[in-house]
């Protein structure tokens, strides 16, 4: 599973010109499900993503989480995070999940990030979606539950 997780000021989702989704501070997290996520890597991205430290405490070191602050998410399904380019000009998706999972881990994923108490929007899967937002910092982390796996080299 892959997110890609902004820190924002603002940032709603419309579909058909309706907004669905908006929220103030908090985060905006692009989701993509991959071929073979499980419930494993659901649980690993959630608690990563609600308690990364990526807001300013009183001193301006990004050393509070959403979680601590009590801010707002916005989840949108993205396959598109899966995107293979390594041979040709136009991007394989093989890597992302069938639709039907894809949408079943994304549905599960939504409700862990509920549980957690923080507000969660959401856009809507497998539409064509229009993605607003202001960028915090900016701030933009990459997260892929299939690095839990690998040895940290740090």
């Amino acid at each position: 599973m892959r997110a890609l997780v902004q820190r924002v000021s603002r940032a709603s989702v419309s579909v058909h010109g309706a907004t669905v989704g908006s929220i103030g501070l908090g985060l905006l997290v692009l989701l993509g499900v991959g071929e073979g996520d499980t419930e494993e890597d659901t649980r690993y991205l959630v608690d990563k993503v609600v308690n990364l430290r990526l807001f300013p405490d009183s001193e301006g070191r990004l050393d509070r989480s959403a979680l601590d602050e009590g801010l707002e998410l916005l989840v949108v399904s993205q396959f598109t995070l899966y995107a293979d380019t390594r041979k040709g000009r136009r991007p394989s998706f093989s890597r992302a999940a069938a639709p039907q999972q894809a949408q079943a881990m994304y549905e599960r994923t939504v409700a862990l990030f509920r549980e957690t108490g923080l507000k969660t929007a959401t856009g809507q899967f497998a539409e064509h979606m229009q993605v607003e937002l202001v960028n915090d910092g900016p701030v933009t982390i990459w997260l892929d539950s299939a690095d839990r796996l690998s040895p940290w080299r740090g």
